[in-house]
């Protein structure tokens, strides 16, 4: 009677940890697009990131100023990497991407979305440096400063003797 429980424990256990254990998949296909950063602003350098891309391949979008070439990661079993650069005249929104590794290809909806810019204006100071009025103010206040000073000193010193 113990040999009977016994094996029906182990066996439990067995079938247990097999069912729990991650399946190991060697990937076909390309699979999992990550984008960073997954908010950009235009022109500016987005990573993508496949899995199953054992040999490299190619990821488009329409906002990007060119396809970016996919290179195997070293040490990475089968995921390769790119960069990619957005176009400064892409239109704010969500952008899809495309990959395409060992003649498949994945497409990832709204993968990153692109932020317009500030609407500030003409962006920032109009002149470059002091005018000739800012001199002129900024060097009266420090005569102002300094003769304030003389002035306390000196009195100071005066009242000192008495």
């Amino acid at each position: 009677m113990r040999n009977t429980r016994a094996l029906a424990v182990a066996g439990a256990a067995v079938a247990a940890l097999g069912l729990s254990a991650p399946a190991a998949v060697a990937w076909d296909r390309p699979s999992n697009i990550v984008a960073l950063p997954s908010v950009i602003a235009r022109g500016g350098q987005l990573t993508i990131t496949v899995d199953g891309c054992r040999r490299g391949g190619t990821a488009t979008s329409s906002a990007f100023t060119m396809p970016a070439t996919l290179s195997p990661i070293r040490g990475a079993n089968e995921t390769a990497r790119g960069t990619a650069t957005i176009r400064n005249n892409a239109r704010p929104g969500p952008y899809d991407i495309t990959v395409r590794c060992d003649g498949r290809t994945l497409t990832k909806p709204q993968a990153f979305t692109v932020i317009g810019g500030v609407r500030g204006g003409i962006g920032g100071s109009s002149t470059t440096g002091a005018t000739p009025t800012d001199v002129a103010i900024g060097g009266g206040l420090v005569t102002a400063a300094a003769v304030g000073g003389g002035v306390f000193w000196m009195r100071r010193r005066a009242e000192r003797r008495v």
